[in-house]
């Protein structure tokens, strides 16, 4: 009897985060849609808009890291999105819109070349197919292959399905005539951060209105 009651608490589908003295102490308890593509994440992972102590939006960064920047007292919650995280001895809100309470300078220049960046510049889209995949179900694609000169850079990599990458192998895409590319690459600039800040925000009442909306028309 007894180890089958451990098997059922086993499969209860808990999901335990944070740990003390290798023991988990809490849980997230709900799951929330994802502001960008269709489908689900865990609530720790879910987009959160970073403000600078100015109330200008300037990031975009996993519930987590914002977490950690809340209980350390660098930023705090300024919107929640409406799960909560229950750990030993407290109860936390999970932030949707953090502000740092110290002004950051923010330089001018564009981001690290990595594949994080290259999915959120290209949104988690397969760039030859527009389906749009979790991070996890995408890969990086050499439009110009590596085996024939192409280089790792902002302009030469793309998100792609992994049913694009096999299709396309080391073609060059003038030598294809049902593969085409949705949109040129560029490199990750402010401006798409921007873009993509307003473009995540634009069905969100709680960013909304930290990310320069027009007021909407009264009814």
């Amino acid at each position: 009897m007894q180890s089958g009651k451990m098997r059922k608490q086993g499969l209860s589908g808990k999901r335990h985060i944070g740990h003390a003295n290798g023991h988990a102490t809490g849980r997230v308890m709900t799951e929330v849609d994802v502001r960008v593509g269709v489908f689900r994440q865990p609530a720790m992972q879910t987009p959160v808009l970073v403000l600078n102590a100015s109330y200008e939006p300037i990031n975009i960064c996993g519930a987590r890291r914002a977490l950690v920047l809340v209980l350390k007292g660098v930023a705090r919650t300024e919107e929640e999105q409406g799960a909560v995280l229950h750990a030993q001895r407290m109860r936390v809100a999970m932030p949707s819109v953090i502000r740092l309470l110290e002004y950051r300078r923010i330089p001018h220049q564009t981001r690290a070349l990595s594949r994080k960046n290259i999915l959120l510049r290209d949104r988690n889209c397969c760039q030859y197919c527009s389906v749009i995949l979790t991070a996890g179900e995408l890969t990086l694609d050499h439009v110009i292959p590596r085996s024939r000169g192409g280089l790792s850079t902002w302009e030469n990599l793309v998100a792609c399905c992994h049913d694009c990458n096999r299709r396309k192998g080391n073609q060059m895409l003038h030598e294809m005539t049902e593969m085409r590319l949705l949109r040129e690459p560029r490199p990750f600039s402010l401006h798409t951060s921007r873009h993509i800040m307003r473009m995540i925000g634009s069905a969100d009442a709680a960013w909304r209105k930290y990310l320069y909306f027009e007021a909407e028309p009264a009814a």
